[in-house]
């Protein structure tokens, strides 16, 4: 087992991506401070390439591949953007890659992978285990697997969107991240310890698949079923086992939304800032709204996990 990353590996990480990852814009909101009472900041990964911050953690992870790696290629597993940023990153240094996905994953994710020239593996994800086609898949064409999330260098590069945040917005009270697998948090919770030592830290999952905050309160990881989310970057099962370790000793606390404040999130993303914010990105936003009373005053850090939804989806949602 690969030793658990710390703020140092994120460092290196920031390094590593810098002239490929964007150094996504920090945006400010009057509307959202008068709301919440709060200086709130929002790192804006839906402007990230590939529209998600999973290019940061691909590009580290294989960045880091020997020869005899880049020769077999990498495989991953993915609802959508772990795929694309696989995929384009697996371009940009000259590595064959295939992505195991859901047969429901967005059309536009899906597309889009196929686009970055990955070879895409569909899986049904109610009744098929991801992770066991992927460590088969790998074994059978000597790949690389790169998961999603439980993985040092994935994490360290998802941890570099919230370095930049802290670079550029200063100390924060608070900072909101999205939760699915635990990657982006995990790193995040990395940065936010060495740059800002008293921010409270809060991971935020759908309702319907609070599997981390089960598993951060009980203090082992919990497994569940396949939430049914709008939410399709946070349909994870578990977390993973470095994720768990950082998150269990670094995070405040582990939150949940409904699908129902997610859409008005979108809405308000839409509506005031004029960017398009999947489901899975409003997380964070969510529930800071939630807990406006205990903001009030305070300086807000918001990540923005991804913008990636298709358009027929997206304004049928804000329609409802």
């Amino acid at each position: 087992m690969l030793a658990s990353p710390t703020y140092e590996d994120v460092a290196a990480a920031a390094r590593r991506i810098e002239g490929h990852a964007h150094r996504t814009p920090v945006l400010t909101s009057r509307t959202a401070d008068e709301e919440l009472n709060a200086q709130v900041f929002f790192k804006c990964e839906n402007l990230q390439r590939m529209g998600a911050f999973k290019f940061r953690g691909a590009y580290n992870a294989l960045s880091r591949f020997d020869a005899r790696q880049r020769k077999g290629g990498v495989v991953a597993f993915s609802s959508g953007n772990h795929a694309q940023a696989i995929a384009l990153s697996a371009r940009l240094l000259d590595i064959p890659a295939t992505i195991v996905m859901p047969e429901d994953a967005p059309a536009a994710k899906v597309a889009a992978t196929k686009g970055y020239g990955g070879k895409v593996v569909l899986y049904n994800r109610y009744t098929e285990d991801r992770e066991a086609i992927g460590r088969r898949l790998a074994e059978e064409h000597g790949m690389t697997l790169i998961p999603p999330y439980d993985h040092p260098d994935v994490i360290a590069g998802q941890g570099t969107a919230a370095k930049e945040l802290f670079e550029e917005a200063g100390q924060l009270d608070a900072l909101f991240v999205c939760l699915g697998g635990g990657g982006l948090l995990s790193g995040s919770a990395l940065a936010a310890r060495a740059l800002s030592p008293g921010c409270k830290i809060y991971g935020v999952e759908p309702e319907a698949g609070n599997d981390g905050q089960q598993s951060f309160r009980g203090g082992a990881i919990v497994h569940i079923d396949t939430p049914k989310t709008i939410a399709d970057g946070a349909q994870t099962q578990h977390l993973g086992d470095y994720t768990f370790e950082i998150i269990r000793r670094e995070v405040d606390d582990i939150l949940t939304v409904s699908d129902a404040q997610l859409v008005e999130g979108m809405r308000f993303f839409a509506s005031r800032m004029k960017l398009v914010v999947e489901p899975t990105g409003c997380l964070g936003f969510a529930a800071a709204r939630a807990m406006r009373d205990q903001l009030r005053g305070l300086r807000v850090g918001v990540i923005l996990s991804g913008g990636n939804v298709d358009m027929e989806r997206f304004c049928a949602l804000l329609a409802g």
